[in-house]
């Protein structure tokens, strides 16, 4: 990270830590951006973002409860419950940006209608079995674990031996957490495009999808009709999948900078 920055732990009420990486806090005139990452990341998924985003506003970027450096509670069994951990460490925003988002359709009825994930996942569900997702990789070590990890979340750390530190020595949290909100892999117990409505109407919300992603793409339109009276933007950036902050770094930066131009 070239522009100023720092990193250090946020305690909340009920004692858990963030870690939380601040760059560029000295530019106060604009709206800061706040990045959250997804399942099996952290703040290094990042790393071709952070510069950029960072260059005309104060950038903020955190490893969720359970993963990275932040602490590693007890998740609760009770999908809602586990949920509601979450999202009681995160206020709320301006404007939301979804990012080839999890957790919004629910598991169709129909197995016609649901859509098929890549080979590579399909493989890894059958082999974890009912372990939790990340098991496989903490086992496998440094060595096997890095490659392995590239098909979960590219750049989800640097060195080998980082990796194996925070995933093998760790407590497993954030995974079984997870796993206790998935209904399959790649469905959520509690999907939230029932739930859309709680959002209040005056927030804005931008879907960003890869074309070629294995996420269901069709819920920014799903949210546009449940959402008539709201602003609601659904892009697709050509040439990238799930990961589309590391697929087309450039093109990303450059979509989610003009939201936040016009946030400001």
């Amino acid at each position: 990270i070239k522009n100023r920055f720092s990193a250090g732990y946020v305690s909340l009420p009920d004692q858990n830590k963030i870690w939380t990486l601040t760059v560029s806090p000295e530019l106060r005139e604009k709206t800061p951006l706040v990045m959250v990452h997804g399942f099996g990341g952290g703040i290094g998924l990042w790393i071709q973002n952070i510069d950029r985003l960072s260059s005309r506003r104060a950038l903020y970027a955190f490893d969720l409860l359970g993963f990275g450096r932040s602490s590693r509670p007890t998740f609760p069994s009770d999908p809602e419950a586990a949920e509601e951990l979450f999202v009681s460490s995160i206020e709320q925003v301006k404007h939301l940006i979804l990012v080839d988002p999890w957790g919004f359709p629910a598991l169709p009825t129909d197995p016609s209608e649901v859509r098929s994930p890549p080979a590579w996942v399909k493989a890894i569900a059958a082999v974890l079995g009912r372990s939790n997702p990340l098991a496989v990789v903490r086992a496998a070590g440094p060595w096997v674990g890095w490659r392995i990890a590239g098909l979960f979340a590219m750049y989800l750390c640097t060195w080998c031996k980082i990796y194996h530190e925070l995933f093998l020595y760790v407590p497993v949290s954030g995974e079984s957490a997870f796993k206790t909100m998935m209904e399959r892999f790649g469905w959520a117990k509690r999907p939230m495009l029932p739930r859309l409505n709680l959002i209040p109407k005056s927030l804005p919300i931008t879907f960003i999808y890869g074309a070629e992603t294995w996420i269901d793409s069709s819920t920014g339109e799903k949210a546009k009709e449940l959402r008539p009276d709201s602003y609601v933007h659904t892009l697709a950036i050509k040439g990238a999948s799930h990961h589309v902050y590391a697929d087309q770094p450039s093109i990303f930066n450059e979509v989610v900078d003009e939201i936040c131009d016009a946030v400001d």
